[in-house]
């Protein structure tokens, strides 16, 4: 994957690579009204699960929803949303806990979760190198959350089957009504109020307004579920039990994809240093091998925050000798030569590293999952140009779910499934609460709108999950947003962690999809009030 200045570093979050972007089959959304878009459309079909031994009997739902300007039925529709929802039969659906589930992107469809994590039906990856190609494994999911919980997954504007709506009969008017709904839909606020327009039409649909509500966000999934959640709580009304999250970037400040294009802000640098210490412990590049992986990322951990922070911010500041010294540091902890560090200045981005740690085998590391490794394409980049773990699993993924929604779900006839929307520009700027007037973030920010959902209702419960290996959103600058929350100490028991060696799809590592599934399971279990 290209690396991009910082603001468009940011859309680099994509689950994959911008290589697998959609196919505009429509590119001005067909040539004719979206007559066939206006109207929702459904298709049931049940079918059974298997969790753990837990034979589970349910209901499937893949269909649409119709979204509509300003949220009233009576304006003009602007979204057509796509979803698969799972209903365990005989539950009482007063009782029966409901997560939405979604992937980030931004613009992804929600393939990834629910192939790969909580759907009943599960495709079977290579653990760490690439998977064969076709026909690919489509196996009973001993790790779905039906057991726990009713789901909700759902495909995000212009992503999967959902499709913006432009129903002027008139081309060139269709055309100019099609660039104001992605002006009004593809950026930070857009995307939550759609997203939250969603659910409190499905909640209507489905009669499930009393039922436990949990939401569940992946890499942009969390920066929208902590937007979703303020607007939820404190527009809609809407309480929830419980936000999960998977693979955290609420800050972009944070994130080590383009922090050269941010100079001045050294944070990315030194809270990466643990996952590059984690990637280079599991390819066995240290130049002395830890007995155990976590007791050495502790250490790597406080080194990060400690002398090594204090190092990026003394500036041109540090001398020489010192300078030296952090980078013979920074070669115990992340295996690259001293003399690369000096000259990278202490300030290794997530790029460099991926294509620098195996260079003398011609490798390129993972980004999303840094477990992975793959020839590099250009030796002589200064970056790596693709993520080996995307090219490995991608193709498994869209085959498999496209094949499983026509034949299992009965849906998508005739329609392309879209991995990506086609964004031209994602509005990367954001109204915090509390702001007035139009003052907006030009770097985004979402922890105030967590911490704004969590001090509204007291009772929400929050849980963090991330994989060692994830060079994406690395784990520890996660667990630094969430230290940082603005909300008071009495709030922070609400919050609870779980860490996985795996990468940024924690669930494409079996035994950590295992242990994801359980820790979810429990958090809903002990957090949906239900007595």
């Amino acid at each position: 994957m290209r690396k991009l200045p910082l603001v468009a570093a940011m859309a680099a979050l994509l689950l994959v690579s911008s290589t697998f972007a959609a196919d505009k089959d429509n590119k001005h959304e067909g040539d004719k009204p979206d007559a066939a878009l206006v109207q929702p459309k459904s298709s049931q079909t049940t079918g059974t699960v298997s969790v753990e031994g837990q034979r589970i009997d349910y209901k499937a739902v893949a269909g649409t929803l119709v979204l509509h300007k300003h949220g009233d039925q009576s304006d003009e529709p602007t979204v057509s949303m796509f979803y698969t929802a799972y209903f365990k039969q005989g539950a009482d659906p007063g009782k029966r806990p409901v997560t939405f589930i979604y992937n980030g992107g931004p613009g992804s469809a929600t393939v990834w979760l629910h192939m790969g994590a909580f759907g009943p039906k599960r495709v079977v990856t290579s653990d760490d190198s690439h998977t064969p190609a076709a026909p690919y494994g489509l196996v009973n999911n001993d790790y779905s959350l039906l057991d726990a919980s009713d789901l909700v997954f759902i495909d995000a504007p212009g992503a999967g089957f959902s499709r913006l709506i432009a129903d002027d009969a008139d081309k060139g008017k269709r055309d100019e009504q099609m660039k104001e709904r992605k002006k009004e839909v593809y950026g930070v606020d857009g995307d939550g109020h759609a997203f939250a327009q969603f659910i409190t039409q499905f909640l209507s649909k489905y009669e499930r307004w009393n039922s436990p509500k949990y939401l569940f966000g992946e890499s942009y999934g969390t920066t929208r579920s902590a937007v979703l959640a303020n607007i939820l709580q404190n527009d809609d009304s809407v309480d929830l039990n419980g936000v999960i999250l998977l693979s955290q970037i609420l800050s972009f400040d944070t994130s080590i994809d383009g922090p050269e294009f941010n100079p001045g802000v050294d944070l990315p640098y030194a809270l990466a240093l643990p996952t590059f210490a984690a990637t280079a412990y599991y390819h066995h590049r240290l130049p002395q091998q830890p007995a155990q992986l976590e007791p050495f990322l502790r250490e790597a951990e406080q080194y990060a925050l400690g002398d090594y922070a204090s190092a990026l911010m003394q500036g041109s500041r540090l001398d020489d000798a010192r300078k030296r010294a952090v980078a013979e540091k920074l070669h115990q902890y992340t295996g690259l030569p001293v003399d690369y560090l000096v000259r990278a200045n202490l300030r290794v981005t997530g790029g460099m590293f991926e294509h620098e740690l195996q260079f003398d085998g011609d490798l390129t590391t993972g980004r999303l999952d840094s477990r992975f490794s793959g020839p590099s394409l250009d030796p002589l980049a200064k970056d790596s140009e693709y993520d080996p773990q995307s090219s490995a699993i991608s193709s498994a993924y869209v085959a498999a779910f496209n094949d499983y929604v026509r034949r299992q779900l009965k849906f998508g006839d005739g329609l392309q499934y879209r991995l990506f929307a086609d964004i031209d520009h994602w509005n990367f700027s954001h109204k915090a609460p509390g702001v007035h007037g139009e003052a907006l973030q030009q770097s985004t920010n979402v922890m105030p709108d967590l911490a704004t959902a969590m001090k509204t209702n007291p009772n929400l419960k929050v849980f963090l999950n991330g994989g060692y290996y994830d060079l994406a959103t690395p784990y520890f600058a996660a667990q630094y947003e969430m230290d940082h929350l603005p909300i008071p100490a009495s709030l922070e028991k609400n919050i609870s962690y779980a860490w996985y060696p795996s990468g940024h799809m924690v669930y494409a590592h079996e035994q950590s999809l295992k242990a994801l599934h359980d820790n979810v399971a429990r958090f809903i279990e002990q957090t949906d009030n239900v007595k």
